[in-house]
C-alpha cells in the first residue's frame, strides 16, 4: 500500500511539473509572437520613412 501511494505522488508531481513548463512556453511564445510584430510594424514604418524621403528629393 505504501508503494502504491508513492507512485501517485510521483506521478503527481511529475504531471505538475510538466504541466507548468508547458504553460511557461506557451507564455514565451506568445510574448515572442507580440515582439516580432512590433519588430515587423517597425521595419515597414522604416521603410516607408526610407521611400518618402527619397521621393521628395
Amino acid at each position: 500500500m505504501k508503494n502504491n501511494i508513492s507512485i501517485v505522488l510521483v506521478l503527481l508531481t511529475s504531471m505538475t511539473i510538466l504541466l507548468s513548463s508547458c504553460e511557461l512556453v506557451g507564455d514565451i511564445f506568445q510574448a515572442g509572437m507580440g515582439f516580432g510584430i512590433f519588430i515587423m510594424l517597425a521595419v515597414i514604418v522604416g521603410i516607408v520613412a526610407l521611400v518618402a524621403r527619397i521621393g521628395k528629393k
